[in-house]
This record gives structure tokens, sequence and C-alpha cells, in this order.
């Protein structure tokens, strides 16, 4: 596969097929992951890899809050947080083989100093998501398919998933990734804006 056809193929996948996806695949990824850019060398990023059928119910529960929380932020009315709710549920929506969780550690930085303390985190955010990035292409090769679930990050739900992980308060989540081989037919959607909205040459 030319990597024009991952980039141009890979979109959000929400519903996976109740299969396995094999060790050397998930390997695979997470190689791939770690072949990203890393801010001043230092790869302080974690992939931990939620297969257990406990674990994964526990991360189908908390992406499920994390919505239903996200929901609420966006003042949807109840009636309507309870039809998603069922939807969810009902069709399995987020429901995987396997979850990845992306950490970075916050103790591994390169510049000392309080004053660097933003600029550190956020380099080390950049580096997580540059590596999800490579993980989702490198899905798309494998004929896997992966969505980008930033609701766990919701406080309480981001310490349980930390506390699943066997993690400490000095790792953060980045994201968290369903993976798994796509339900039905995989349609890449267009983007709202084209390439003259959103470049600038100066």
């Amino acid at each position: 596969m030319e990597l024009d056809d991952a980039i141009m193929n890979r979109t959000s996948v929400r519903h996976f097929l109740d299969r396995q996806v094999p060790d050397e695949h998930v390997r695979a990824l997470i190689e791939a992951a770690m072949r990203a850019p890393t801010a001043s060398g230092l790869e302080n990023w974690l992939f931990v890899v939620f297969r257990s059928d406990e674990a994964r119910d526990k991360i189908y529960r908390l992406i499920g809050e994390g919505m239903e929380a996200y929901y609420r932020a966006v003042n949807l009315p109840e009636e309507k947080i309870e039809k998603l709710r069922e939807r969810i549920y009902r069709d399995g929506m987020f429901r995987a083989p396997v979850y990845i969780a992306v950490f970075i550690d916050r103790r591994v930085r390169f510049l000392k100093g309080e004053e660097f303390d933003e600029l550190e985190f956020l380099w080390s955010v950049e580096s997580a998501a540059m590596a999800i990035q490579n993980l989702m292409l490198k899905a798309v090769e494998l004929g896997l398919g992966t969505v980008y679930i930033g609701v766990t990050n919701f406080e309480d739900i981001e310490e349980e998933v930390r506390e699943l992980a066997g993690l400490d308060e000095n790792y953060y989540l980045v994201g968290l990734i369903p993976v798994g081989y796509p339900r039905g037919e995989v349609k890449p959607r267009k983007r709202r804006k084209g390439l003259e909205d959103v470049t600038r040459f100066i």
C-alpha cells in the first residue's frame, strides 16, 4: 500500500467485528507509533494495550461515561443524551477487541525549571499525537479500523483509565484508540474545508 492510500483511506471507525486482532498486528502498530518524531528525543510515551475481557469491558464503560459527560458539556437535553446512550450500547459503538491507551510520562523532560512546564508538556503531547497518527496509518495498511477517543480525558475518567493501566498521576493520557476490523463498509468523509481555506503562503 502506498502512503497516500493509507492517508486518504484513514477514517474514524466506530463499529468493529467481534474478531481478534493478532498480536503481531498490535506490535506492528506500536512499532509504527514509535517511529514518530519525539521532542528532544525523549520517547517519553507509554502504550498500554487493553485486550482482556475484563479490561475491555471497563474501558468500554468509561468511554460511554465520557460520551455522556461530553454531551452534557455541550448542553444537550437529557432525553437526547438518553437516546445517544441507547445507541452506543445497543449498536456496540466503540466496542473493540483491542484498546490502546497512549500516555506520556510527565517526569521525563529535557528543560528543567517551572517556567518550562507548559512547553515541555505541549512537546510531549505533540510527540504522542504524532505517534497516534503513525499507529492509525499503519492500521489502514493492516486492514484495521481505529478512532481517536478524547472523552476519556475528563478528569475522573482519566484517573480510572490510569488506575486500570497500573499507573500513577505522573502519567497523562493523550488518547485512547479502539482497534479492530471494521464492521461494514469504510467510507472516508470529505473535509468540510478545502486546501485554499486552511493554507496561507507568505
